[in-house]
């Protein structure tokens, strides 16, 4: 089923009209001399690092003010962006799109300009792109909508204090082989995590759905069919399978939520969590800026293999007053030296073989100095582009991941039983279900 303008409008009707009301439109002005004192916005979310390479434009370009809004999550994000296309205004000029529904806004891809058009095979040239990011961004008229930023390629943070305090090894080379290494499999991270909680009484991980998701990436076919439209769920025996082994172990967790558990970090409450790169910024976000001594580290190693979770691009409004500035901006944020700054600010790993060899060296001190331009450059061998779907987003974190949480807090305590929430919701949530 194609997302079209209408059915993103009959979804989100009512955020539109708060949208409208709460943020205005794009920004004012329409000129386009060099010297024209102008203002671009910018729609952003998470812990996209991209913000710290502002102020240096800024300075480069002194008529331009960046004016930035970053909201909480991708999830967030997503709402944002599909009230206002639905309401046809208020979109910034430029808007951060995040994989999971990247599908959606292809449908709807004539919101955003073509950045073939701004300068892309320029930035192309001489970035190497990887050639799956660029044609997620690009629409079936060829049409470049999003410019890629960054991929998420995933490996293991750990507590390794906590780990050496359970009598497990801490070091990450260790910490690699005690998981099992290139054959890392989910059963090895489970009975390490029933070793840790042996040995400490504690939780080893904090909420089963960053399992879920990473196992779900591994899949050649995720939770639609290679050809987007087809749903993949209902009779897929080995996401049971999986599910029901993701509930025989929610003993191990300690029952948080997916999201904002940074003081429960800090109070040791639990050991490991799922990493795709990306996600580094938002752990080392749990703790105040320049910490060091948090035991956080990690780990060259994946349950399962290798997983791309995530990954964002920058699209430029069709509506913006200035498109052609625009477009400068969102291209100059997307060249490899703008995706080092990022890389080191908060962890998105770049998308291209130049962005690539620019941080293959970067350590970070908060994961206890661990290589990880090299261990990201590890961990994206062998990952596929998986194809997403127009609902994608949603059924990760409104069908599976409220479904999760539930497993989490110990209210759904059966394969089964999940497996059959889960699908319930499926069907209420997503109308190409039923």
């Amino acid at each position: 089923m194609r997302t079209s303008r209408r059915t993103i409008a009959a979804a989100f009707a009512g955020a539109a009209a708060i949208a409208l009301v709460t943020t205005g439109c794009t920004a004012a002005g329409t000129g386009g001399g060099d010297d024209e004192k102008i203002t671009l916005t910018i729609t952003t979310f998470g812990t996209m690092g991209i913000d710290a390479n502002y102020d240096a434009y800024m300075k480069e370009h002194p008529n331009v003010t960046i004016e930035a809004t970053n909201l909480a999550d991708g999830g967030s994000a997503r709402d944002d962006a599909y009230a206002k296309i639905a309401a046809g205004t208020g979109l910034s000029d430029i808007v951060a799109i995040e994989e999971g529904w990247l599908s959606s806004i292809r449908d709807v891809s004539d919101a955003f300009v073509d950045l073939n058009d701004y300068g892309f095979s320029d930035l192309a040239d001489t970035a190497g792109f990887l050639d799956w990011k660029v044609a997620q961004g690009t629409d079936a008229n060829g049409r470049l909508f999003g410019v890629p930023l960054d991929i998420g390629p995933e490996g293991l943070c750990y507590r390794g204090d906590l780990f050496a305090a359970a009598g497990l090894p801490s070091d990450r080379d260790e910490v690699r082989d005690l998981f099992g290494g290139d054959n890392a499999t989910w059963e090895d991270y489970y009975k390490v995590g029933a070793e840790y909680q042996a040995a400490t009484g504690k939780p080893f991980f904090h909420n089963p759905s960053f399992q879920w998701n990473a196992w779900v990436n591994q899949q050649a076919e995720g939770y639609y069919k290679k050809d987007g439209t087809t749903l993949n769920i209902e009779d897929n025996q080995a996401m049971k399978d999986q599910l029901n082994l993701i509930v025989s172990n929610a003993k191990e967790g300690a029952g948080l939520p997916a999201w904002g558990v940074g003081d429960q970090a800090k109070q040791d409450l639990f050991a490991t969590y799922i990493c795709p790169s990306w996600m580094l910024g938002v752990v080392s976000g749990y703790y105040d800026a320049g910490t060091t001594d948090s035991g956080w580290d990690f780990a060259d190693v994946m349950p399962g293999g290798s997983a791309n979770w995530g990954g964002s691009f920058l699209g430029v409004s069709e509506s913006s007053a200035h498109k052609e500035a625009a477009a400068e901006l969102a291209l100059w944020l997307a060249a490899p030296e703008q995706n080092k700054v990022a890389f080191e600010a908060a962890g998105p790993f770049p998308s291209s073989s130049a962005g690539q060899e620019l941080v293959a060296n970067s350590t970070n001190a908060f994961f206890n100095d661990a290589p990880v331009g090299e261990i990201f450059s590890n961990r994206s061998q062998g990952v596929v582009a998986q194809v997403k779907g127009s609902e994608d987003s949603v059924i990760q974190d409104n069908v599976f991941g409220a479904v999760l949480d539930k497993v989490s807090q110990g209210e759904i305590t059966t394969g089964d039983d999940a497996w059959a929430q889960a699908m319930d919701l499926l069907h209420q949530l997503v109308p190409e279900s039923n």
